[in-house]
């Protein structure tokens, strides 16, 4: 089955306008013409709760024989003495995370903090991202960047970009001593 995009995706999709996730956005601009299955097997499977919620919210339309959604509870709200609204990220699940992500993550914050500001500083951190093997000399150039930041925008704000590399880095070997042993060159040469 084919999904299109609605009216309401279109209106998205132009400029000016963010109101869905980066994921969000570049499935809806694949999804013309795309067999949901490919739409569905997107981001290591995730495409599929992903082109479930667009459907749901109107963005796309295709097949009549989606699932209901379930009801559920409305949470308890708890009087807010900071009208200002959040801006926190959920933390991705495990399959999001990864050393590829992370380095992207690394790159566009490069690009978007001082590619115009200081291009030759802008450059020397590209270089250093891209001559970067292990995860080791990477998070030394993520250092080095996030250092820059505090000097530029303060310290709260290098500490909030730390706070999301981190989310998107995998759990470090040592964290979690099961979860990468069948990667271990001991293992891999037996």
């Amino acid at each position: 089955m084919l999904l299109q995009k609605t009216d309401k995706a279109r209106q998205e999709l132009s400029p000016g306008v963010r109101t869905l996730s980066l994921r969000e956005r570049s499935l809806l601009l694949l999804a013309d013409g795309k067999p949901l299955s490919d739409l569905q097997a997107m981001y290591n499977g995730i495409g599929a709760q992903i082109v479930d919620n667009l459907m749901r919210q109107g963005y796309l339309t295709g097949p009549a024989e989606l699932p209901e959604p379930q009801p559920t509870p409305p949470a308890p709200v708890a009087p807010s003495t900071n009208p200002a609204p959040s801006i926190e990220r959920p933390e991705p699940g495990e399959s999001l995370r990864s050393l590829a992500g992370a380095r992207m993550y690394l790159f566009d914050t490069c690009e978007r903090l001082f590619a115009r500001r200081d291009p030759v500083l802008a450059q020397h951190f590209r270089e250093a991202l891209r001559t970067a093997r292990d995860r080791s000399s990477m998070l030394d150039v993520g250092d080095a960047m996030f250092e820059e930041v505090a000097l530029a925008a303060g310290a709260e704000r290098a500490a909030s970009l730390r706070e999301r590399l981190e989310q998107l880095l995998p759990r470090s070997p040592e964290a979690a001593p099961g979860l990468y042993a069948a990667t271990q060159p001991a293992l891999l040469e037996g």
